[in-house]
């Protein structure tokens, strides 16, 4: 990851009731260019809370979590903080499952076996938005 002061990472949080499947995308998605994990979680009210906590940017979420699905964290990042990107990571990727996730306010859907490496490539793209974002801010600020 490389950020600094004047250009931050894309702060990402992840959640997904797997520990190994955390671990191993804080791996994958730790090591992009402009991204840096900052907090996980298993379950929507542990999320929710530890997003604002660390100011995520983006959230990457299974749709099944322990006590529940993602849709009650989508229902509250909607409500309390829309300008936190959400996308969906899962193995349950039927036709229904992505319509509900992203009525309820998902950005990105993502099947986990067949669409990994799209997720991956949205997470880079997004933080490469993100950090153009800041450079024209940090720019603005100096004229």
């Amino acid at each position: 990851m490389n950020s600094s002061p004047d250009c931050p990472a894309l702060r990402v949080f992840l959640v997904d009731d797997a520990i190994p499947v955390r671990h191993r995308m804080a791996a994958l998605f730790g090591a992009l260019d402009g991204v840096e994990i900052v907090g996980v979680a298993e379950e929507a009210a542990t999320a929710f809370a530890g997003i604002e906590a660390n100011a995520a940017d983006l959230v990457v979420t299974e749709l099944r979590l322990s006590g529940g699905t993602c849709l009650e964290l989508m229902a509250l990042l909607t409500q309390r903080m829309p300008h936190v990107v959400a996308m969906v990571l899962t193995n349950h990727s039927s036709t229904g499952f992505r319509h509900a996730c992203l009525t309820s306010g998902a950005h990105y859907f993502f099947d986990k076996t067949g669409e990994f490496e799209l997720a991956r490539s949205a997470i880079q793209q997004i933080a490469s938005e993100h950090h153009a974002r800041a450079v024209l801010q940090s720019g603005a600020n100096h004229v």
